[in-house]
Parts: C-alpha cells; structure tokens; sequence
C-alpha cells in the first residue's frame, strides 16, 4: 500500500527504507537532499498549483514516465493515486496504457513526456511547441517539463537506494581498499593543455550562453514570489533565459535549486571533482552540450587537468584514468541508461575501488540530478556558442 504523500517521505516508503535500517541511515546523512525531494514532490503535484495542467493530468505524465522507464515501484504509486482521483475516459484509457482519444491536450502531454523519458535529445524546440499548439499556457508547460524531469530524477534517486538495500551485508563491510595506483597519467601531446578549450565531437569545455525556447518572465509584470526566487537562486539570474523561464513557476524552481544545491555542494562523502564529472557523464550520455560544457570546465578548474574529459567526449564507455574514475563514470552510464536494470551488480565495480556508502550515495544523487537538469537545458532552449573571433 503507498502511503499517503503528505504523511511520510515517499522515497523511503518506496524503497522502502525504514527507519532504523542501514540504507536509509546512509540516506538521512544527507538530510537537505531528503527534505527537498520531497518539498519538490510536494510542489510539482500540489492540487492547489497555480498554472499547472490538472492533477490528472500531472499524475498521468508521472505514471507515463514510471511505467516507460521500467519502474514498477513509482508506476504503483503514481497509479494509486489517479485511482482516487475522477478520471474523464480519455484519462481512463491512458492510465491503462491506451491512446487518450478524444484529448488531443493529453495526447501531446504524454508524448513529451515520452521523448524526454526515452530520448531527451529529441526534445527539440518544434516538440516543445506542440504543447502550446495543444492549448498549454507558458506556466503550464514549464510545470510540465519540471515534472518530467522531477520524475527522471526520482526514479534514479529510488533505483540507486535500491541497489544499496539489494547490496546487504556487503552494506555493513568496509570498502575494499583502493587499489595500488596504476602509472602516473602523462598529458598526452595532442590534447589541449590544461586551460584551453576541449573541443570533441561537437562537444567542448567552453563558456556557452543557452537561449529559451518559450517567453521569459516578464520583470516588470513579476509577482514577489518570482522576484524573491530569482534574487535567491543565482547572482545573474535576472539575466538569465533559463532562470527567467523557469521562475514562470517559482515554487517548484526553488525546491529544486535546494535539491541541487544540496546534492553538489554538501560536505564531505564525494568530492566536489568527482561530482562534476558524474555530471559531465550524464549529460554526455543525454546529449547535453551545455550542461557538459559547464561541469567539463569545473571539474578541470578543481583538478587541473582535461584528459578525462578528452576521453569522455569522444566516448564515454571506457572513459577515465585509474579504475577509480572508471568506475565512477560505468556507474553514471548504467543509471543514467537503465535505471530500470540497475542493482547491485552496478555497484560491485565502485565498491571495489574504495568508495564508502555515502560517496556511493553522493554519486547516485550527482547522476540523478542531472537527469533532471539535462532535460531542462534540452528541452526549454538550446546551448548558444560564443562568436568565432574575427580574423587578423
């Protein structure tokens, strides 16, 4: 039975993990990450929500995206909930897995959320206006698009806490000890040195700009909410297309910078480096050049150096320099990839180079959270290259 929403964490009860249990200790480290997963639930399925589609609407995405990506647990869930729920038959039809005939508004809600479950690359800007094509005002497709991303999210957050339950007993071992480092790493000659642009396979570690697809906040016309959540999220976030889009709904774009903030910058367990390059794997996987763009460059900035980031370019399977690395990006490929095949199998690999359980969780959260990013950096705008400097 899925409890209700209001009464308890919904990760944990889908796990479920309960208290007192190894994992969800393991969990509860990262307390600010909790808190605003579940503030994010909270928001992006609120009844009360202002500009949003329907709550029918909204849950049938979310199951669309569950039973999509493999995830029987969420699929429950989020089925559980449109059963109390007064469903046109239209609704009816898709929550059993039916064409919503006679919904054309329906209809391309769940066939974006079908593209950015399985291919958020295609998300592109002509799938994205078939939403206001179909009747969607502005706010309600930037809740929608949060949604399908919050979802992805959600999922990987479960799929990865579940590989840690299926683990067991190895749970309570101590690590295996790093292995014996292999030969130092020598700068190869072609590469860029450290500091120059990496430019591979229309990726690179550039600055890039990001252009929105859909009107921006209007400043003048702002509600104080929308002000105080732009002045709170970013130095610059006045100026920019993504945070201006995205404050069309300033609730949920709040909850979800405490997520990511939380997850990329809390204390101890993964360093920051190995974050970053996580990141870098998602949305190399995702086909997101600008997220890729902007977590190649910090985690050279931490680490002063590149070739990782070379090789994740050209091609991410294989990629990093000691097994350590290696084994951190296999990870952010098989969740990233199938959350749904994804157990303790997929552990075994950073468990044997030395990562302890909240490094292990830190890294599932990192994989996480940009499945969530990638989707809204591909699918509400596009990466905007700098100018090509004139010729002497």
């Amino acid at each position: 039975m899925t409890p209700s929403p209001a009464a308890t964490d919904v990760v944990d009860a889908l796990v479920p993990l309960p208290d007192g249990s190894p994992v969800h200790a393991v969990r509860h480290q990262r307390a600010k990450v909790v808190a605003a997963t579940q503030g994010s639930y909270d928001s992006i399925f609120d009844p009360a929500l202002s500009g949003a589609p329907s709550l029918a609407e909204r849950l049938l995405a979310a199951h669309h995206i569950a039973r999509l990506a493999g995830s029987t647990v969420l699929a429950a869930h989020y089925r559980e909930r449109l059963q109390a729920l007064p469903l046109t038959p239209a609704q009816q039809a898709a929550l059993g897995g039916q064409p919503a005939a006679g919904d054309a508004r329906l209809q391309a809600i769940l066939a974006f959320a079908r593209t950015l479950t399985e291919r958020p690359v295609e998300g592109d800007q002509a799938a994205l206006h078939k939403l206001p094509a179909a009747g969607l005002a502005t706010p309600e497709v930037v809740a929608l698009a949060q949604l399908i991303a919050f979802v992805a999210y959600q999922l990987r957050v479960v799929a990865g806490l579940q590989a840690l339950v299926e683990l067991g007993d190895d749970l309570h071992s101590t690590p295996a000890a790093a292995p014996a480092e292999e030969a130092p790493f020598v700068h190869p000659a072609h590469l860029p040195q450290p500091g120059e642009p990496v430019r591979v396979n229309g990726y690179t570690s550039e600055t890039l700009d990001w252009s929105a697809w859909l009107p921006v906040l209007d400043l003048d016309q702002a509600t104080p909410a929308q002000l105080a959540v732009l002045a709170s999220s970013h130095p610059k976030a006045k100026d920019s297309d993504y945070y201006r889009v995205l404050a069309h709904q300033p609730r949920i774009l709040e909850e979800r910078s405490i997520v990511f903030n939380a997850i990329m910058y809390a204390p101890g367990g993964l360093s920051r480096a190995e974050r970053e390059l996580a990141s870098a794997v998602v949305s190399r996987v995702n086909g997101c050049v600008y997220c890729a763009s902007v977590h190649a460059q910090r985690f050279e900035q931490l680490t002063k150096r590149n070739e990782v980031i070379c090789q994740l370019f050209a091609e991410p399977q294989g990629a990093g320099t000691n097994a350590r690395e290696r084994a951190i990006v296999q990870l952010s490929i098989d969740l990233t990839a199938n959350p749904a095949g994804f157990g303790a199998a997929q552990l075994q690999a950073v468990r044997a180079a030395g990562l302890t359980n909240l490094e292990v969780l830190d890294l599932v959260h990192a994989v996480a959270i940009f499945a969530w990013a990638n989707r809204l950096m591909l699918n509400l705008g596009e990466a905007v290259f700098p100018a090509p400097a004139p010729a002497h």
